[in-house]
């Protein structure tokens, strides 16, 4: 939470619950069990502070201890589980999903923003189409990623520099942008467009699109994907043959929210 933020709500604000949080998170960035020394350097909390929060989730059932490390247990699900069925937006994806994807034969997505990630929400996969590993909960780097563009896409021109300076753009791939001059040209682009290509920039062999999900007050909700292996589909063939389904889909999107 921004300083300015958490000053005007201090009385409210409860720093215990924040340090949960940020451990939970902790986890998912290490992408590995953690030691106390490795927790408190991810969250920037005291060791002191760090071990009293990592107990506590022990505690709770949401993390276990084995010798010098910790790593969470599976009942942190339930905080996924939580946000997907609270929210209507993951509702109203999932059959909109398997329709796109059964007639596209390829793997479909809907992702949400989330600071200098996109996170995936909900999702249908087809035998035949690439998975690379992602699900629900599954993040990716918003400055090359084609959701990640079409989001930032609907933010102020400033905000979106803003955030490309403070994020960590590796390249992933030869083929991966990022110059924040080539990636704003990116975004500007699919805001002109209503749609983004990531071009072999996450991984190489992999070619997706998407295009921005909106209510029907055309309130920017998420995106949505296809993703397809290069060698099935030129980039020409995916706007020709993917981009109409996109857009069908999207139209029922605005339609049900």
């Amino acid at each position: 939470m921004d300083t300015e933020i958490r000053d005007g709500v201090d009385k409210e604000y409860v720093m215990g619950l924040e340090k949960g949080l940020l451990l939970i998170e902790a986890f998912g960035l290490s992408q590995s069990p953690l030691t106390l020394s490795a927790a408190a350097e991810i969250t920037g909390h005291t060791k002191a502070s760090t071990r009293r929060a990592l107990l506590t989730l022990v505690k709770l059932g949401y993390a276990r201890a084995s010798g010098r490390l910790f790593s969470l247990e599976p009942r942190t699900l339930r905080l996924v589980h939580a946000y997907v069925n609270s929210t209507p937006l993951t509702k109203v994806a999932q059959p909109i999903l398997e329709i796109t994807s059964e007639r596209t034969r390829e793997s479909a997505s809907l992702a949400v923003l989330d600071s200098q990630f996109v996170v995936f929400v909900a999702r249908s996969t087809q035998r035949r189409s690439l998975s690379f590993g992602l699900g629900i909960g599954a993040r990716l780097p918003a400055y090359c990623s084609a959701t990640g563009r079409v989001l930032l896409a609907g933010l102020a021109d400033e905000e979106v520099e803003f955030r490309l300076q403070r994020m960590s753009r590796q390249p992933l791939t030869p083929k991966t942008k990022t110059d924040v001059a080539l990636i704003m040209q990116e975004v500007h682009a699919a805001r002109q467009c209503g749609y983004s290509i990531s071009d072999e920039e996450l991984e190489l062999g992999l070619r997706s699109i998407a295009v921005p999900v909106r209510n029907g007050k055309g309130e920017l909700l998420g995106a949505m994907s296809l993703a397809v292996a290069t060698s099935r589909l030129s980039r020409d063939a995916v706007v020709s043959k993917l981009l109409p389904e996109l857009e069908v889909a999207r139209r029922t999107f605005a339609m049900q929210l």
